[in-house]
């Protein structure tokens, strides 16, 4: 069997091909950025393995011998699932990693925009030194935290910030209620943008969710409110974002994902002074990303010895 790495960021990829040797795997590495770059560099292999290189018709119809795709990620939206399912191509991700890391860098995010963490240290570096410079503070624990999904990054979000916040609120229609913890109130959507204080993004991205947070959405939240996303940036109608922070409607934002990363040098969300910002860095720290990086290429090796991958998004034949 030969696989494609399609992309990385890492600074080797001596996990990956220890696993693969012992294995029996034969692996080839590029730096796709599109689906005609994985189509130049997949001659003859089985398998991908993908971080954010786009992989759909076009590469299985180029390439009808590839079986299976991989993703480094709890996300998938790089990989077309239709036109996979199409061709009966397996897709693979690795959703059970680093699940406590973007917890705890979502809720870091919060509390950093509730309590003018990083407006402060602006401030001090440009010579202002007094408790009010970044403007008026309330208390967390009088608050309500809203989070948007309750999957496992969601439900740990809520267990990590149910001692900070007065309560907290969840919604997700794909969750029965037995599925909710005992300090979770279950709202709609539009009920949790409306009675948050902070709102959590912590759902996928596809095409029921992409833009879904939008100015309509946005302006039901409390004066004063903030928004803070480790999920993926497509969720977010940006142009929304922006003239809500602009008009003093929110407060801040925390984005660890944008809609295109890295963003261009001119990105007005560069610029605002509302707005904290992090590299898609959220799943990060040195043991998360062993695990993130074993799983993704488990998934083939799995396929290869037993038919099937490990965690299974969409099931080929």
């Amino acid at each position: 069997m030969k696989i494609l790495i399609t992309d990385f960021d890492y600074p080797d990829l001596d996990l990956e091909k220890e696993l693969y040797g012992a294995a029996g795997i034969e692996v080839v590495a590029a730096q796709c950025r599109t689906e005609e770059d994985v189509i130049a560099a997949a001659s003859g292999c089985e398998g991908l393995l993908v971080q954010y290189a786009p992989v759909g018709a076009k590469v299985f119809a180029a390439h009808p011998q590839i079986r299976i795709v991989s993703r480094y990620g709890a996300g998938f939206d790089t990989v077309n699932t239709r036109d996979a399912r199409a061709a009966g191509v397996w897709v693979a991700n690795s959703p059970d990693y680093g699940v406590g890391e973007v917890a705890t860098h979502a809720l870091a995010m919060t509390l950093a925009l509730l309590r003018h963490v990083v407006f402060y240290d602006r401030d001090v570096r440009n010579g202002q030194w007094h408790f009010s410079s970044a403007g008026e503070l309330r208390r967390v624990s009088d608050m309500t935290i809203g989070i948007l999904g309750l999957g496992r990054i969601g439900k740990r979000m809520a267990h990590v910030s149910r001692n900070s916040f007065r309560r907290v609120i969840a919604a997700d229609p794909y969750i029965i209620d037995g599925d909710f913890p005992a300090y979770v109130e279950r709202v709609s959507t539009e009920e949790l943008f409306a009675q948050a204080d902070a709102v959590s993004l912590h759902v996928p991205l596809n095409d029921e969710t992409r833009s879904m947070v939008n100015a309509e959405l946005l302006n039901r939240m409390r004066p004063g409110g903030v928004l803070v996303n480790t999920a993926r940036g497509g969720l977010i109608d940006m142009e929304g974002l922006l003239a809500a922070l602009d008009a003093g409607r929110l407060d801040g934002a925390a984005l660890d994902v944008l809609p295109e990363e890295p963003p261009q040098p001119d990105a007005r969300i560069l610029r605002h002074p509302r707005v904290i910002l992090s590299p898609h860095a959220a799943f990060y720290s040195v043991p998360a990303e062993k695990e993130l990086r074993r799983k993704a290429a488990q998934n083939l090796i799995d396929w290869k010895e037993k038919g099937r991958p490990s965690y299974v998004v969409i099931e080929g034949h």
